[in-house]
């Protein structure tokens, strides 16, 4: 089952038949083709299977996770598939990242979404940690749903994400969080994680070695 349910979600890439001078991939989500512009030079700039897995959920799940007229906030948007499947299944969208993505992310936003979503999205920085209260004061920030994938892999600021969470997330706010098993240290990170958020495993892709999970603050999953 795993390998035929991989086998789909992977079906969804295409290459383009010619090589431009500008590299890109395909997708096809939420009867719409896709295409990105990735930088093979940056993590940041290039779509990883995480964000496959997270995009196939949220088409195929779309009656159980209903994304019209939400309000979603993706973290570590990168090339912003995801952020681009969310803004076309209904959702309000705002995708962010670090400072030197946003040009490329803004880029792939624009052209796959522009008058073909009910929300136009919009793209922010975002620092995980840094200005957090400024930039997205809680007062008036209020997110359905937190995306995020692949944004757990070898960097020096897990404390900065969890904080970032934990910030971004209200007592209804529903997080959907893709994650590639790596090393150790990473890994470890689920477990701080689960301090203050209730974490329910909701597929699993051994074969990718990629899980999907659903979380909400402690107390609030099965409320």
């Amino acid at each position: 089952e795993d390998e035929q349910i991989v086998a789909e979600i992977m079906g969804r890439r295409f290459l383009p038949d010619l090589i431009a001078y500008k590299a890109w991939e395909g997708f096809h989500f939420a009867g719409h083709e896709i295409r990105i512009t990735e930088a093979t030079d940056c993590y940041g700039a290039v779509v990883w299977p995480s964000a496959l897995v997270l995009c196939y959920f949220l088409e195929t799940n779309s009656k159980q996770c209903n994304l019209v007229d939400k309000n979603v906030i993706e973290i570590g948007a990168g090339t912003g598939l995801v952020s681009i499947v969310a803004s076309l299944l209904g959702a309000f969208v705002t995708a962010t990242d670090l400072p030197e993505l946003l040009g490329n992310l803004q880029h792939n936003v624009l052209q796959n979404t522009k008058q073909k979503c009910k929300h136009q999205p919009c793209v922010k920085e975002l620092s995980w940690g840094i200005d957090l209260e400024k930039n997205f004061p809680r007062s008036s920030c209020h997110f359905d749903y937190i995306m995020a994938a692949d944004v757990v892999y070898h960097h020096p600021f897990l404390d900065e994400l969890l904080l970032t969470f934990d910030h971004l997330c209200k007592n209804d706010t529903v997080i959907l969080w893709a994650m590639k098993f790596r090393l150790e240290n990473e890994n470890q990170f689920v477990d701080r994680f689960q301090t203050l958020f209730d974490l329910e495993m909701i597929s699993k892709f051994p074969s990718l070695n990629i899980a999907l999970y659903k979380a909400m603050r402690k107390g609030r999953m099965k409320a």
